[in-house]
Order: structure tokens, then sequence, then C-alpha cells
């Protein structure tokens, strides 16, 4: 057997680090040096000599600053982050007080009201699962509010904008009519962007007229579904809010623009109208929906967040039973939101289809009221689907919540109108989650009854019960979907009005 040779290892030091090393040095790390005894290391170490070497004071500096490091860690506090806004907190949750008040108060508000007896059954049921399924991380996850980690929302104006309010609110000169269309949160953001080109225009604005809607025949008026008072008080101090033309200006012809460009700038506004507005004294918009630019001034931007979070506050018989059924889906633990977007006219105007059974009946009707049909007319229906333009179907909105982890238990409030094919069309949706409800179920007998055939409150009491839900899904994009993940930002502190 040959005799093996012995292996040499090798060690690679940079050139630099040679050419640093004396020769006594390098010879020092050839040869093994003596182990020095106790004594004469503390004499060496501790000599006259040693205070000159830069060793010394290289350890004694890393001493101190170890010692300091340390110390500054058992006392700081924990560390905030720098804000860039100037509405910044310390108090994260400050934001959830109301909320939380609400949530506390109904107790002994379910007690006086009662409940339908279906209902309270499945809710009854519902709640030893719930408390049992909170033990569960996975389920307590799904329910995880995100950390607003102090950040407000301010609605500070600048010193510019408070200086021309004066003038503004007292002019007495120009009055903008405006005339929206669509439906209730449709119609809610043409009011905001109302205020401000009245605001531009340095106009006051009359109580906006909403037009009759072509599909749900919805009659109702801006003071049937908001708040007109609160709407006139909170913008007091930026727009004048007048309920109609006064006698000077009542016989006016005014100036009327029916085709205002889509995303139009402040500029445009002013070039466009302000000359003919101080002329006649009266301006006549209609159709305002996506025709004023996203991208505003700071100040405008804020009136537009206190007008759509502030001032349009619906009516009190309205707020009064949303508050209501929010209570009682809150009543036994947190709730999911899902708005269902599948209504026929939903699949009239999207160009999508619902699923074979009801596909042909939606094709002659998109053919025979082609006016309807709001979506790109030149892709087909796969082209829509692939691209995340139609709305999800009963199948696949059941999909989606089990991929987010939805447990079974999960009590989810379904907003919007009857589904294409009824409560049938929701069987996949109700077979995995069975404690689904909506505002029918959840109603008292004769709740409803003042609400009846008006789509645009019906929806502002689903915007409502929506709104005050620990978790909200849209099943298609849409302006309550916009409008409720805005005001969620809002509240979360994750989003600025500047």
């Amino acid at each position: 057997m040959a005799k093996l040779k012995k292996q040499l290892s090798y060690i690679s030091v940079p050139s630099q680090i040679i050419n640093s090393l004396s020769s006594s040095s390098l010879q020092s790390l050839l040869v093994s040096p003596k182990k020095p005894s106790k004594s004469s290391f503390s004499r060496k170490f501790f000599s006259f000599n040693s205070y000159k070497n830069t060793r010394f004071w290289f350890l004694t500096l890393f001493l101190v600053g170890l010692f300091g490091m340390l110390k500054l860690g058992f006392n700081l506090d924990p560390p905030i982050p720098f804000s860039p806004y100037p509405c910044f907190t310390t108090s994260p949750q400050d934001s959830f007080a109301s909320n939380e008040k609400s949530h506390a108060s109904f107790a002994s508000n379910e007690q006086q009201n009662g409940q339908k007896g279906e209902i309270l059954k499945g809710f009854n049921e519902s709640q030893a699962l719930v408390s049992k399924g909170f033990e569960d991380s996975e389920e307590s996850e799904f329910w995880k509010q995100p950390d607003g980690m102090g950040y407000r929302p301010c609605l500070h104006f600048s010193r510019e904008y408070r200086k021309y309010s004066d003038a503004i609110v007292k002019d007495r000169r120009k009055y903008l009519l405006v005339v929206v269309s669509g439906g209730m949160n449709q119609q809610r953001n043409q009011i905001v962007d109302a205020v401000v080109i009245a605001r531009i225009l340095g106009a006051a604005l009359v109580v906006p007229i909403l037009q009759v809607n072509v599909i749900w025949g919805d009659e109702s008026e801006f003071s049937d579904i908001f708040d007109l008072e609160h709407f006139k008080s909170v913008l007091a101090n930026d727009v004048r809010i007048v309920s109609s033309l006064p006698s000077t200006h009542i016989m006016t012809r005014p100036v009327e623009e029916k085709r205002t460009p889509l995303h139009v700038s402040p500029q445009w506004i002013r070039a466009r109208y302000l000359r003919r507005l101080n002329r006649e004294g009266v301006l006549l918009l209609r159709g305002l929906d996506s025709r004023l630019s996203k991208d505003l001034p700071s100040d405008l931007q804020k009136l537009r967040c206190k007008v759509a979070f502030h001032a349009l506050r619906f009516a009190p018989p309205i707020l009064q039973l949303g508050n209501k059924l929010a209570e009682r889906m809150r009543s036994k633990g947190p709730y999911l939101s899902l708005h269902l977007r599948m209504e026929k006219d939903v699949w009239v105007r999207t160009g999508c289809l619902p699923g074979p059974e009801y596909d042909e009946m939606i094709s002659n009707e998109r053919k025979q009221r082609p006016e309807l049909l709001t979506a790109r007319s030149n892709m087909t229906y796969h082209e829509r689907k692939l691209a995340g333009l139609c709305p999800l179907n009963a199948v696949e909105v059941t999909r989606l919540l089990k991929a987010l982890g939805a447990p079974k238990i999960a009590r989810i409030y379904w907003a919007g109108g009857e589904p294409l094919g009824g409560k049938e069309a929701l069987l996949p949706l109700i077979t995995e989650f069975p404690h689904l409800y909506n505002k029918e179920d959840l109603a008292l007998p004769g709740e409803l009854e003042p609400f009846a055939n008006k789509a645009s409150l019906m929806a502002a009491i689903d915007y409502i019960v929506s709104e005050n839900s620990d978790i909200f899904m849209p099943s298609h994009g849409g302006n309550m979907g916009h409008a409720i993940q805005v005001k969620s930002l809002l509240l979360l502190g994750y989003y600025q009005c500047s």
C-alpha cells in the first residue's frame, strides 16, 4: 500500500495586508511565540508604553461604544417612523374608536328589536363556531386588521385657499347647475366633482339634480338620499350651496355644456366657462362622470375628500337603518361584506356572460338595447374575461374566498340587487359559506318598506353595512368598491388627503 503524502493547506492573504506588515511581524507569524506569563502580560499591557499603542485605544473605544449601545438599548422607547405628513399622531387606535363604541352599544339594542326566528337561529349556531374559530391561528389571521401606525388623514387647507374662500361664499352673481346620472355611487362621485368645479369657478352650487335612472326608474331626489342641511353646513366655508336659483336668476337662460371632455384640468374649466358664466350668471353641466381630472392641486384634492367623506352624509332614515343592520351583523363578531355584481343589467352593460343558462337571454337584451353597453365593443367576451373586466359569478367568488383563507363559519353580508337567476344563483356560495345574509334577511318586518322600489336608497343601505364591515370584497370593480376602499385607507391612516 503506497505511503500517503502529507497534505498541505494554504491560506490566501491579500498583498495589501502583506505589504503593511513589517518583517518582524511576518517572522512572528511564522514562529510560534512563547506563551507569556500572566504577570509579564499585565506589565506589558498596562505599562506606560502601552498607552502609545493604537491597539490599546481601539480596544478602549470598542468597549466604551459597546457599553453605550447596551445602555441606550435598554432605555429607548420603540422607534417611531419619521412622518412626511403634518398630521401624524401616536395613537393608532383612535380611528377605530367610533366603530368600537357602536359595536359595544348594540347588545342592548339587539334585545329590544329582536330578530327574525330563522336569522337568530343561524346567528346563535354560528356564535359558538366563531368563538371556536378564533382559537385557530389561521382563522384569526384572516380577520386581523392592518396597523395604521398612528397616521391620520388631514384636511388643513393652505393660507391661499382660505384667503379666497370668503369672497367665493359671498358671491351672488354666479350659479352652477348640474344634472348627475347613473346609480347612487356614480351620482355621488359626480356630486363631489360638481362642488370642486363650483369652487374653481367661484360660483354658488345649486343642489344637484338627480336624473331618473333609465334602468331602475328611481325618481329619488338629493334630499331623499343625503342629509341636505349637513351638506350645506360642512361646505359653508368652501362653496355656497343653495336649494334653488334666486329670483334674480330664475328667468336667466343658462349656458349649457353637454359634452365636457374627460379628465379636464382647472385651467381648462376656467378658460372654457368663466367668461360666459360671468356674462350670463348661470352655467348648466350634464354628465360629469370622470370629467374632472384626478390629478388636482392639493387644496382641491382635499376638498374632494371633504365632500366625499364628510359632507355627503346619508339622510337620517337611511343612516339609522343601515347602522341597525350593521350592528346586527356585528353582534356575533367580525363579518365580511361582499358586493356581488350579478344583476341582469350588470351582465348587459359589461358585455359579459353569466353562464350557459342565461347567455342567450343576455345577448338578445344587449342587441335590443345597445345603448346600455358601457364596455368596449371591440372586445369579445373571452377577451374581457381574461382582462379581468367581467364580474365574478358565485362559483368564482367562492373559489376566491377559499383561496384567501376565509373560514367556513365566516359570516358574510352580500350587498347588491337581485342576482340573475334569483337565490339559486348563489347556491355555490351558500353551500361553502352557509352564514350568508343580505338586507332582506336582517331587516325586521316593515323596516324596508319606506325604501321599496328605490334602488338608490337600497344601495345607500348596502353602502353603510359594507362600510362598517371588517373586510370588504367587491366581485367587480365599481364606484362603490373604490369609495369604500379609499374610506378604509383613510380610517387606517394609509392615505392622506393632501
